[in-house]
């Protein structure tokens, strides 16, 4: 794929808002869901290891007006980063404020938050998957602050357009931009898939580098095989391929062939199209036919750290774990399937404000600091995420970060000729109920327990229940 200057990037990017917005449903969302989200997370997971100990709320000295906020840190010295900048910002803006980690292993991070708003202990200021923000907003749980973003002079064109839309998006009027009405809040970070690459065992292999071949253009789904199937032949401990069953990793190989999860509007299941089910059928290809696979729902991160593993797909937030191995390591874009680009996802989360917070003013002066480009620099300094303003500043730190050297790749993904999938709120059904549905019968797909043909006569049957029966 060709690699893109920053600037270009955010042109690109800016020129792609149209099409996201579009894709935005038009209509007014069903009454709030009664039903909470399975005990698996429906949004992007978190890092394999669990913070080793639960960090205690940041302490800062008393003033008049104090908050609390709250983010799901992979790890203790993530969460340390955000102790660290809570007490920054909190001299900046002059409110005191308690910094606390959620996500504790064992618990669901969106239902506890649920739990507590109702309680009326949750944090005034936290942070949410992009896929869950529909389902706060219309349950009442978070603030629309549209009208403190006026008045503080907010642009939205500082962040990239895909999770804007979303997160502009009024329920009431079916409208989404500047002009909506509607602000649920401020994108904390970007992300996007790679391929972490295991160089050793390519080497070793004999296979073609496929960092070689994405910049000579010759990236794709044939290429992947050929890598995938040398490194495989290896040894029967050793696999092509590795990804974590989600969302995230079967949906990029629909969006490679031209389908996806919905229909245009987001209004249907599009999980029977023929391009859904060539993506769907090439994966379930990886895992049956071809055996290049870590066995489908085991953890990949563990046997690729191992040295077992020659290609893991995951996002920028596996990186910090990664640079733990002893192994020659880089990583690549996603190969291009039919639809001539890879797929990729755009993936997202957000500051958002607790509906009942007794200080709307401050905490919004909160989201606002804590999506500053130098503050989003230094979470970026962990490797974790890609800063979601878009800045050369914010830029210039994510791309000096190494290891990995092959930084372009996460930048590559996310471009706007690479045409990724934002990741996006279910405004016209239930997406916990619909990654419910998909998540069991893909996985009933790939570990061979159900056909194609069997998958493609009743999922949207099935799937179409979220969006109320249709």
């Amino acid at each position: 794929m060709k690699k893109l200057g920053i600037a270009k990037l955010g042109i690109l990017l800016t020129i792609g808002a149209t099409a996201l917005v579009a894709c935005v449903p038009q209509q007014t969302p069903a009454p709030a869901p009664t039903e909470v989200p399975a005990e698996q997370p429906t949004d992007m997971p978190a890092s394999t290891e669990a913070p080793t100990e639960a960090a205690s709320p940041t302490d800062v000295p008393a003033t008049e007006t104090s908050l609390r906020w709250r983010t799901r840190p992979d790890n203790k010295e993530e969460a340390d980063v955000y102790a660290g900048i809570s007490e920054q910002v909190s001299e900046t803006i002059g409110v005191a404020l308690s910094y606390e980690p959620g996500g504790t292993e064992g618990a669901n991070y969106q239902d506890q938050l649920k739990t507590e708003i109702a309680a009326g202990t949750a944090p005034d200021v936290f942070w949410i998957p992009g896929t869950d923000v529909a389902d706060f907003a219309t349950r009442g749980l978070i603030l629309n602050a549209a009208d403190l973003a006026a008045a503080s002079g907010m642009n939205p064109e500082d962040f990239y357009a895909g999770p804007m839309a979303h997160l502009s998006y009024n329920p009431e009027t079916g409208k989404s931009g500047a002009d909506s009405g509607a602000v649920w809040g401020l994108p904390r970070d970007v992300s996007t898939f790679a391929l972490y690459l295991n160089m050793d065992l390519i080497e070793e292999a004999g296979a073609p580098n496929p960092i070689e071949l994405a910049k000579e253009g010759k990236w794709d789904w044939d290429a992947f095989v050929e890598v995938a199937s040398a490194t495989r032949a290896l040894g029967s401990d050793i696999y092509g391929y590795g990804a974590n069953a989600w969302w995230g990793p079967y949906g990029v190989w629909m969006n490679a062939a031209g389908g996806g999860f919905f229909n245009a509007d987001r209004s249907a299941c599009n999980l029977d199209s023929e391009e859904s089910l060539t993506g769907l059928a090439f994966e379930q290809s990886l895992y049956q036919d071809l055996d290049l696979a870590v066995p489908y729902g085991e953890d990949s991160e563990p046997p690729f750290r191992a040295g077992k593993v020659a290609m893991f797909q995951n996002g920028r937030w596996a990186t910090p774990g990664v640079r733990t191995v002893d192994f020659n390591w880089d990583v690549v874009e996603l190969p291009a399937g039919p639809s001539g680009t890879a797929g990729n996802w755009l993936f997202w989360g957000a500051y958002v404000i607790n509906a009942n917070t007794q200080h709307p003013e401050e905490a919004w002066q909160l989201v606002q600091a804590l999506t500053q480009a130098d503050i989003q620099a230094q979470v970026s300094a962990s490797g974790a995420n890609i800063p979601s303003r878009v800045s050369q500043e914010a830029f210039d730190a994510f791309l000096t970060f190494t290891p990995p050297s092959n930084n372009q790749a996460f930048l590559n993904g996310i471009a706007a000729d690479a045409n990724p999938s934002a990741e996006g709120p279910l405004w016209a059904g239930s997406w916990p109920e619909f990654a419910k549905v998909m998540d069991a019968r893909i996985s009933a797909l790939m570990t061979g327990q159900e056909t194609i043909d069997d998958f493609s006569a009743s999922v949207c049957d099935e799937a179409n229940k979220a969006f109320g029966g249709q």
